[in-house]
């Protein structure tokens, strides 16, 4: 089995309705038990207090925020390599699910670094590109109804969004390209301490009901692209058969 035949509108279809119920059910699972487990069932932090626990939600969002502009960018591609146009509608479909990550690790990074920094907002390198991600994400959306022809939309939105990516990834990476700024350095991925080293570390206490949430997230992430990718192809199937019946009225 090839994974080009889920480029077959009918056959993504078939099977993304087969795989949303399960994938509803583990990531409202996940995500619900990573956060009662996060919240209720870890100690306040020695230094932060009850505050760190917010990391809970701002990883997760951030995390997806960064991922999902990088699927877009891989769906973006292959529209304009093998001009599939299931990839062009998922990145289409993938874009405001992203926008709202980007929302809320921005809003959940402001709460959190408030009473960390003295302030709710830092021209942080990481902050400042995050920032930047959020405004191409809106450029994005705007740019898909601006333009009333599909194939269009789609070449001009995967050139928006391979540019978009550059900033995607100064998102990921910021804090290791500049050592100034504010925002703390990779800390998530390094969980657990070793003998003698010095980075700040995320004890596994946060770092084991974390790792739940961003699983819970990037399934959710996943199952609402799903979804909204079945309603953008539909969407286009009803378009198609006004613009015939508009054409055989006309006739």
């Amino acid at each position: 089995m090839s994974i080009w035949e889920y480029a077959n509108p009918k056959k993504f279809l078939a099977t993304s309705e087969k795989v949303m119920p399960a994938l509803w059910v583990l990531s409202i699972a996940l995500c619900v038990g990573g956060l009662i487990w996060g919240f209720f069932l870890t100690p306040d932090d020695y230094r932060q207090g009850s505050t760190v626990k917010i990391i809970f939600i701002h990883v997760p969002a951030a995390l997806m925020a960064i991922n999902a502009w990088f699927m877009m960018l891989v769906a973006s591609l292959i529209w304009v390599i093998r001009r599939h146009h299931v990839s062009a509608l998922a990145a289409k479909a993938a874009a405001p699910v992203g926008v709202v990550m980007t929302l809320i690790a921005l809003i959940t990074g402001a709460i959190w670094g408030q009473p960390m920094w003295g302030t709710w907002w830092a021209w942080d390198p990481r902050l400042t590109s995050f920032l930047v991600l959020f405004l191409f994400y809106l450029g994005y959306i705007a740019l898909w109804e601006a333009i009333e022809d599909p194939d269009t939309a789609a070449d001009l939105t995967s050139i928006l969004c391979l540019v978009g990516s550059v900033f995607a990834v100064l998102s990921r990476y910021a804090v290791l390209f500049w050592n100034q700024g504010l925002h703390q350095g990779a800390s998530v991925m390094r969980a657990g301490a070793v003998a003698g080293d010095t980075e700040e570390r995320v004890s596994n206490v946060f770092a084991t009901p974390l790792f739940v949430c961003m699983g819970g997230f990037a399934l959710l992430f996943l199952v609402l692209v799903l979804y909204r990718t079945g309603t953008e192809i539909r969407a286009r199937r009803i378009k198609a058969l006004l613009a015939r019946e508009r054409l055989e009225a006309e006739a």
